[in-house]
């Protein structure tokens, strides 16, 4: 039975830890800063084979003394993107394989460099955008003979918005705010290229409703680096509720609140409220030349809250922690075909979608 030790207790984290005692085959380690939440989860949802422990990142001593008692094959962390760099250094320490959840650019350069010439797999990015997008845009685009245009666009929305912003905090503020407020990255005319987060503004039309989409970091995953040279436009968007942009534009720009993020983080979370009502929209589109004509091929989908062990899990919970369950299984049931660093869009998406982890996105 393979062990894995989850970090974070929270939102993602917990429905990660059920999914994997549901599967029945797993051995899990369910780590937070504080005992009580680890503990909530497993009594809350009755899980078997979970394990609550105290682990603080920010003692690294303790958590690597924690793995030489408590051996593990894995380790996935559902921590800040800050604690990603501290977390897989113990795993390369330890010589287990290592997942995370981060959007974080300079995270994921660092994740890289760090494991140059492992032995055991480390996988970033593992979530919905970073993640998913980027496996099932890479097999749209294996599709085609030569690749002009590809498009990536992903939203997580309140079914029913009712504030300013039409928006409702359902993941991480750090996580977002950085999505917000970082460099972004694409291809222009063939080359990787840097491009400036709430720019490139557009409107697209999916099932009859409108939303905006604008540029936003670390969705575009590692896609750019691996397809520099090969196709002349490639960039994400994130997709929101038209308005919402322009109002996010003058909290972080005009009002320059980008460079005081803890006031930013105290305003957002003080003001918008969170919601297990909401709608996962994962849209793809490649255009290219196949069979010697100009063909354009669109993946689109829409994933909405789900109740599992007894519980309703928001729709943005749902698909973060599948994505990052189903890779996991994928390379702890071959692990010797993966070593060092693994992109997300090494893995096919046949076999994540004939994974059990990968139900909600068939």
């Amino acid at each position: 039975m393979p062990r894995v030790l989850v970090l974070g207790a929270g939102k993602i984290g917990s429905l990660i830890a059920c999914l994997l005692s549901l599967r029945g085959s797993y051995e899990v380690h369910l780590g937070d800063i504080t005992p009580s939440a680890p503990k909530h989860v497993v009594e809350e949802l009755g899980l078997e084979h979970v394990t609550p422990c105290l682990l603080d990142v920010r003692h690294p001593t303790a958590v690597s003394t924690y793995l030489s008692t408590h051996p593990v094959d894995a380790i996935l962390s559902c921590l800040p993107y800050f604690c990603n760099p501290t977390v897989a250094g113990l795993a390369l320490t330890h010589g287990v394989h290592y997942f995370d959840l981060t959007e974080d650019i300079e995270v994921t350069n660092q994740v890289k460099v760090l494991s140059a010439g492992a032995a055991q797999a480390f996988m970033p990015q593992c979530g919905l955008a970073p993640g998913f997008i980027s496996i099932v845009t890479h097999d749209v685009m294996t599709h085609f003979d030569a690749l002009d245009t590809v498009k990536m666009r992903v939203g997580a929305l309140p079914v029913h918005p009712s504030n300013a912003l039409k928006y409702s905090l359902t993941w991480s503020t750090d996580g977002l705010i950085n999505e917000y407020g970082n460099i972004c990255y694409g291809i222009e005319d063939g080359e990787k290229v840097p491009l400036q987060p709430l720019e490139g503004y557009e409107t697209i039309e999916l099932d009859g409703l409108l939303y905006e989409a604008f540029n936003t970091s670390g969705g575009l995953g590692t896609l750019a680096d691996s397809y520099a040279g090969k196709v002349r436009t490639m960039n994400y968007k994130t997709l929101r509720y038209p308005g919402h942009c322009e109002k996010i534009h003058l909290l972080m720009k005009d009002l320059k609140l980008n460079e005081d993020r803890e006031t930013l983080k105290r305003v957002l979370e003080h003001a918008i409220p969170q919601t297990l009502q909401d709608v996962v929209l994962v849209y793809a589109s490649v255009t290219g030349t196949k069979d010697g004509g100009l063909f354009e091929e669109n993946y689109v989908k829409k994933v909405y809250p789900q109740c599992i062990k007894g519980k309703l899990w928001s729709a943005i919970q749902v698909t973060t922690a599948s994505s990052a369950c189903c890779v996991l299984d994928l390379v702890l049931n071959q692990p010797a075909q993966y070593h060092g660093f693994v992109t997300q869009e090494s893995i096919s998406l046949q076999s994540f979608l004939h994974n059990d982890f990968g139900a909600c996105f068939r």
